[in-house]
């Protein structure tokens, strides 16, 4: 109900009775509990706004729950409600955090009016630590970093779209740097003190990712001991990204559509429509378009995803990018372990020769892993994993390189040779997606 759910706390059945009624009229939701047990179980299945309790009940008593509310749920405001009030316990409650201390009978007019500055005393504070959570999540987002044309033109296509309403979908292998992007368009867009909300579609198990979007009521299945709010409604006017979009289950994609047309909801177990307003942006390391002719995607949620279409290149195909790249690394992971570090000349050229399967994510994992092995003054092969020692060892004569279209050939057979001809397993030996696998095969014109 509207203003709010109320826990009432008493183990005098018509006093609940009485209060029920005056809330329920006042459109408030009540949950009922006779002791302080039940009451415990009540806070962690529903979502309460304020405790009204009793003082004196059998066995654990009211100012017991109190303390457990206080230590456990501080943003939940306490009202105390006896017959056997004194001077001291309504001091001692009163200077520990309770909101109010009445002594029955009430004055129900002064509850009510108590009861409705306690509710907005706990939405401000969630309010509150939302704004908290969200500044936190902008003071620490990692800069998009390059200078090369293709992030040049990425950086212009942010700028001219981040206030748009449209759909935007951001496609890019695994460890470009998508989820950057969507960032950069939430943040630095009018929606910036509005939620992000981040989904990722590959690590929720199918059975599980239409609750999650859609939230549930209590009941609505197995296991839905109380009501959950779906990430649809948690981004209601901000950003939902749905990272690796493509992985959806068939059944979702019809349901995330009519969503994107009607803009609006039904939770798991119940019919009562709510309306939603987000801007959804998505990103993906499949090509959605072959995957939608083969019947694996819906082609009409494809054309509203697909409005704005953000491509992110390789490392390898921004290699000016990566002294950039470097240098924001060994300065963020020098912050952190308190060092002073350069890097060598050396371990540059051999960046510049790799072809960085993992892209963006393996170079920041290789510079971290760098900084915190370094025992000297300057980054040196020595704190480089196997493979760019390997690398290392087989520089020599400029006629005795091979091309790194033939070190990538290689590996493209050598994978495909140790994985029987599964193309699946192929790609994931090699980090890169399925498309990228395909488009390597048909280059080279491998069997």
């Amino acid at each position: 109900m509207g203003n709010g759910t109320v826990l009432i706390v008493d183990d005098e059945p018509n006093a609940i009775k009485v209060l029920s009624a005056i809330l329920l009229e006042a459109d408030y939701n009540v949950v009922e509990s006779i002791d302080v047990d039940m009451a415990l179980k009540a806070l962690h299945q529903e979502d309460v706004d304020v405790v009204i309790t009793d003082l004196r009940m059998p066995g654990r008593d009211g100012m017991q729950l109190f303390e457990h509310v206080t230590e456990n749920h501080p943003d939940i405001p306490v009202i105390f409600l006896t017959a056997y009030g004194t001077v001291d316990s309504a001091v001692h409650a009163i200077t520990h955090g309770a909101f109010y201390y009445f002594i029955k009978p009430p004055d129900y007019l002064k509850l009510k009016s108590i009861l409705a500055r306690a509710v907005e005393q706990r939405r401000l504070k969630r309010e509150i630590e939302a704004l908290r959570k969200r500044l936190a999540e902008e003071t620490s987002l990692p800069r998009i970093i390059g200078k090369t044309p293709q992030m040049l033109k990425i950086f212009n296509t942010i700028e001219t779209i981040k206030d748009s309403e449209s759909s935007v979908i951001i496609c890019g292998e695994t460890g470009t740097g998508k989820e950057l992007i969507a960032r950069a368009l939430h943040f630095g867009s009018t929606r910036r003190d509005r939620p992000f909300v981040a989904v990722n579609c590959a690590a929720i198990p199918r059975e599980l990712l239409e609750s999650e979007l859609f939230g549930y009521e209590r009941g609505a299945f197995t296991g839905a001991v109380s009501r959950r709010i779906g990430r649809f409604e948690e981004a209601s006017g901000g950003t939902l990204f749905l990272d690796e979009i493509g992985e959806l289950d068939l059944s979702v994609q019809s349901k995330m559509l009519r969503v994107l047309q009607e803009r609006e909801i039904e939770r798991l177990g119940s019919n009562r429509k709510i309306k939603v307003h987000f801007r959804l942006v998505s990103s993906t390391n499949r090509d959605l378009e072959r995957e939608a002719k083969a019947g694996n995607f819906r082609k009409d949620l494809l054309y509203r995803l697909n409005v704005i279409q953000i491509n992110v290149p390789l490392l390898r195909e921004r290699q000016d990018d990566i002294p950039l790249l470097v240098s924001e690394y060994v300065n963020e992971f020098c912050i952190r372990e308190k060092k002073v570090l350069t890097v060598s000349d050396e371990v540059m050229r051999i960046f510049h020769d790799y072809h960085w399967p993992g892209n963006v994510r393996q170079l920041r994992n290789v510079m971290e892993r760098a900084v915190v092995l370094s025992k000297g003054e300057t980054i040196t092969s020595r704190e480089l994993p196997d493979e760019f020692v390997s690398l290392k060892k087989r520089e020599g004569p400029l006629h005795s390189l091979r091309t790194l279209s033939e070190l990538e050939s290689e590996a493209v057979k050598n994978a495909l040779r140790v994985c029987n001809g599964n193309k699946s397993k192929a790609a994931r030996l090699l980090g890169i997606s399925r498309k990228a696998l395909y488009k390597r095969i048909k280059d080279w014109n491998i069997e």
